[in-house]
């Protein structure tokens, strides 16, 4: 949790590589949370809710699925057996989690068709990886993530180095120094031990430096919680991808 609060992350070379390296990368990726991209395709997806979405439902078996080889990868996977014994504690900690989709299957039950998960404290989340058995899975498991973000008041989510497919959902490119910037500003904005967890933030209030009272983000499973909530007032809770393809139409 210190090496995140500082603004470096762990990789190894391969699954069973026992050692682990830290990275901090000079230019880093981020997801601005009124930034995301929702294309029309992805805003009916989630409008017609067909995935049923989850947070720390199945948090082993997402960052398991993260860990399988992709197809034409031949470098194989950098969440070592050791780094993903370390995020499961971290879960277990109230620090990391996960955001599951889940596809209904004809025999009643539902699959695990895609998901994400990161490490949460104060104002920030840092997305470590995602995965997609099923079309835009990943995607709208994303987009529950910044919605429920928004909701928690949160500031920073970060997506470390870009690629493609980020770039195409909102994420930009800063200099590591502006993001530490930011970092900084995600941990400052709210109460609580700095070397502390709580998942993405202490969910109370303090006082800042200069004595006026501040709110901090809601935990991440709290804000998924309070976005049920929201959608089950509206008369959404059959169908809440709506009010989260409302949301985040407003803004992209």
């Amino acid at each position: 949790m210190l090496a995140y609060r500082g603004g470096i992350f762990p990789m190894s070379d391969a699954r069973d590589d026992p050692e682990i390296f830290w990275i901090e990368p000079r230019i880093r990726a981020v997801l601005p949370l009124d930034g995301f991209h929702l294309s029309r395709s992805l805003a009916r997806t989630l409008r017609r809710s067909r995935y049923t979405v989850t947070c720390n439902q199945a948090f082993s078996r997402v960052v398991e699925e993260c860990a399988m080889p992709r197809a034409g990868d031949e470098s194989g996977s950098w969440i070592s057996h050791r780094i993903q014994a370390s995020y499961q504690e971290l879960h277990r900690l109230g620090n990391a989690h996960s955001i599951e989709c889940w596809q209904p299957g004809e025999d009643g039950g539902s699959s695990l068709v895609g998901g994400l998960y990161g490490v949460g404290f104060d104002g920030a989340f840092c997305g470590e990886s995602m995965f997609s058995h099923a079309t835009d899975a990943s995607k709208v498991a994303l987009a529950w993530l910044v919605a429920a973000m928004r909701r928690a008041g949160a500031s920073l989510l970060d997506c470390q180095f870009q690629t493609p497919h980020l770039a195409s959902l909102g994420t930009v490119e800063i200099s590591q120094q502006r993001y530490l910037r930011l970092l900084k500003s995600a941990q400052h904005a709210y109460s609580g031990d700095a070397g502390s967890g709580g998942g993405a933030g202490v969910g109370a209030e303090g006082a800042g430096d200069d004595g006026d009272a501040v709110v901090s983000a809601l935990p991440l499973p709290e804000a998924f919680t309070a976005l049920l909530a929201d959608a089950e007032e509206l008369g959404l809770s059959s169908s809440p991808g709506k009010l989260i393809a409302q949301s985040l139409t407003q803004t992209s």
